[in-house]
């Protein structure tokens, strides 16, 4: 996978220190921080149209028949 010079410097950085065990390590750990960012997105999201009016009020079981 391609990446920056600079990112390698960082990445080495990372196992050189200790804070990382490997490089794969600094990969997985980036991918679980997106991952993580990804779903508070997605609930910052859902909390706005929910504020916004957007969001359906009853049971789930009866929604979805109505979808």
């Amino acid at each position: 996978m391609p990446i920056t010079g600079e990112q390698e410097k960082f990445i080495n950085n990372l196992v050189k220190s200790g804070k990382a065990a490997n490089k794969a390590h600094v990969v997985r750990y980036a991918l679980q921080r997106l991952a993580e960012e990804e779903a508070v997105n997605a609930v910052l999201q859902a909390e706005r149209e929910i504020d916004e009016g957007k969001g359906l009020r009853g049971e789930l079981k009866k929604l979805l028949k109505k979808i």
